[in-house]
């Protein structure tokens, strides 16, 4: 339901608390620990679909993105969605701080062509490279961990001319907005925290109009029969 639904999938939770002891907070170390392989190396999953929500089949899809010849991926974890984009023919970046991740989506999908993956911070990435692309996106991703008042003038920087910035993220509390801390377990049960940015489909579009963007859409989709926690989905064109 798109009314404020506060939950976030486990085991991380945004959570307010005076005293926190025994708490971590490192970004590559939180998300080295997201979806771990148990049992040793895990195959790759069959990825048949394009995906913006957390519940398979449903909402848009890559369609969303038009037709882009080159795109990258900000936050990109295990690589799902870009080895399926680069699939369809796109030359694909996707980024991710993490080792851990950077190290499975290369051990997925090293024979997709068209698709590299770069261990970086998603700032430090932008601001390095000289690449342009025609679509930059997020799925739950970086821009949800990132403050857009850095992540967005880079990011429009990085987009050719009406080139397309897409993102996607948990729908969250309505009391929230801005910078909150999201807790996640750490070594021996240890609490690690992340910084995530919080915003409503409305400030999420005045963000990106502040930041030169264009023809700004921001939704909230409700999850499937209007039950659990839906997901806000932003499109934006580049101001250059």
């Amino acid at each position: 339901m798109c009314s404020g639904y506060g939950a976030a999938p486990a085991p991380f939770r945004t959570r307010v608390r005076k005293h926190m002891p025994h708490t971590s907070h490192d970004p590559v170390l939180f998300w080295d620990r997201y979806k771990p392989d148990r049992d040793g190396p895990s195959p790759a999953p069959d990825v048949t679909a394009f995906e913006w929500t957390q519940y398979e089949g449903h909402g848009p899809g890559a369609e969303l993105l038009g037709r882009p010849g080159t795109a990258l991926e900000l936050g990109a974890a295990e690589g799902r969605e870009a080895s399926w984009l680069a699939g369809q023919g796109v030359r694909v970046t996707a980024v991710d701080l993490s080792p851990v991740q950077i190290e499975r989506a290369r051990r997925w999908w090293k024979d997709v062509p068209g698709l590299t993956f770069v261990e970086a911070e998603a700032c430090s990435y932008l601001r390095e490279t000289d690449e342009t692309y025609d679509a930059v996106f997020s799925i739950w991703g970086a821009v949800w961990f990132t403050d857009p008042e850095e992540l967005f003038p880079l990011v429009a920087k990085r987009l050719t001319a009406g080139g397309l910035f897409a993102f996607s993220h948990g729908e969250t509390a309505a009391h929230l907005h801005g910078r909150q801390l999201m807790y996640g377990k750490g070594p021996g049960g240890t609490e690690m925290t992340v910084d995530r940015w919080c915003y409503s489909p409305a400030a999420w579009a005045e963000l990106a109009r502040r930041h030169g963007f264009t023809d700004v859409r921001a939704t909230c989709l409700p999850a499937p029969g209007d039950q659990g926690m839906g997901t806000i989905v932003v499109t934006a064109r580049s101001p250059y």
